[in-house]
């Protein structure tokens, strides 16, 4: 990789600039591509975004960035698109600071953004060493997520189409699915997910074999079905939503249960008992539960302190089935009525095993 430090104004940086949404951006007279497709989204943050203009408006020094010297000449950012993406949009006019967009300015302060030098390293290599600076130059800065490191090492028409449909500022997964979805649509956290519940479970590494075998597809289409299915299955199994609905492993239910005959009615019934459930400290997990039978997902709440304590002094220290007796530390509190059968937790449905009789018991 050969690297050489040239020094760009922003007039420069700017001419050209264009933003044609899922078409690219483009600045530097329409010869640097500002978001080539191993980059993310536009991420920042109002304040961010806002310091990036502080600092040139005051003459700060802003961080070197990285341009990629393509084989037609031309050039994509590797490194400082979210700066650049700052400072572009507001000379477009594309936002206002303390009221102030950029044509507000006087003449003087304008020209004084506009000759601002940035430090760019221009560098030329194989795609290969591209990718491998990528991941060397991102490690500072706002910190890459894993899936758009994914994204850069798996670049082609899929990702392209990918990003369409899950992480565009207006992408369908957000109004379609994002109230059962956790984390920003932007930083790829949607499109993670929807690959890990079509990815093979049974590998080590479902999203990578997924995008792997999937790079070079014209489009992303049977993750987009795949994704719709699921949720249709979703609205349809759990028709009343709930807060607690969002971030449940969705893609791992369907796959178990997509093809069962299952009663909506029935289930509601029992979803809405477990709401108001005392005990249930997990409500999200409610929803696995009612499919799996497995406790685990509710996270039953625990007998207190000072209640394994009363009851501990009650027996007298002795483990009931086996009849002998332990330190309190080496007993634990069980539910003599299981919480399953209707059991509470509650002093009075306490009683203190020993560990072994405990585990003999929860086996049953």
């Amino acid at each position: 990789m050969n690297i050489a430090l040239h020094h760009i104004t922003v007039r420069e940086l700017v001419e050209g600039y264009h933003d044609d949404g899922d078409g690219g951006v483009v600045g530097y007279d329409g010869k640097l591509d500002i978001r080539p497709p191993y980059q993310r989204e536009f991420v920042y943050k109002d304040k961010q975004r806002d310091a990036v203009i502080h600092s040139v408006r005051a003459g700060f020094p802003l961080n070197v960035m990285y341009w990629f010297v393509k084989n037609d000449g031309d050039y994509e950012i590797m490194d400082g698109q979210q700066r650049t993406l700052s400072i572009a949009q507001y000379v477009a006019g594309e936002f206002a600071i303390k009221g102030l967009n950029f044509h507000n300015l006087q003449n003087d302060e304008q020209d004084q953004i506009l000759d601002y030098k940035l430090l760019i390293y221009f560098c030329s290599g194989e795609p290969s060493e591209r990718l491998r600076w990528f991941k060397t130059i991102n490690i500072a800065g706002l910190e890459l997520k894993p899936q758009e490191m994914r994204n850069a090492v798996y670049a082609g028409p899929w990702v392209t189409d990918a990003k369409r449909h899950f992480s565009q500022k207006n992408c369908p997964a957000k109004a379609f699915a994002g109230a059962y979805l956790k984390g920003d649509h932007s930083r790829q956290d949607y499109l993670q997910t929807a690959i890990k519940w079509i990815g093979d479970p049974t590998g080590e590494t479902p999203i990578e074999n997924y995008m792997g075998a999937h790079q070079h597809d014209k489009t992303a289409g049977a993750l987009w079905d795949h994704f719709v299915s699921i949720i249709d299955w979703v609205q349809d199994t759990f028709p009343k939503y709930r807060s607690q609905m969002k971030g449940v492993d969705w893609g791992t239910l369907y796959r178990k249960f997509g093809t069962i005959d299952l009663d909506p009615g029935t289930l509601e019934e029992e979803v809405s008992r477990l709401m108001s459930d005392y005990d249930v400290e997990k409500k999200s997990g409610i929803y696995p539960y009612v499919l799996t039978r497995d406790e685990k997902w509710l996270n039953i709440r625990a007998f207190d302190q000072h209640t394994k304590a009363t009851v501990y002094e009650r027996q007298g220290g002795i483990c009931v089935p086996c009849n002998k007796r332990f330190a309190l530390k080496d007993m634990e509190a069980d539910h003599i009525e299981p919480w399953s059968k209707g059991g509470r937790t509650i002093l009075e449905n306490c009683q203190m095993l020993c560990k072994k009789c405990n585990r003999r018991k929860s086996a049953k």
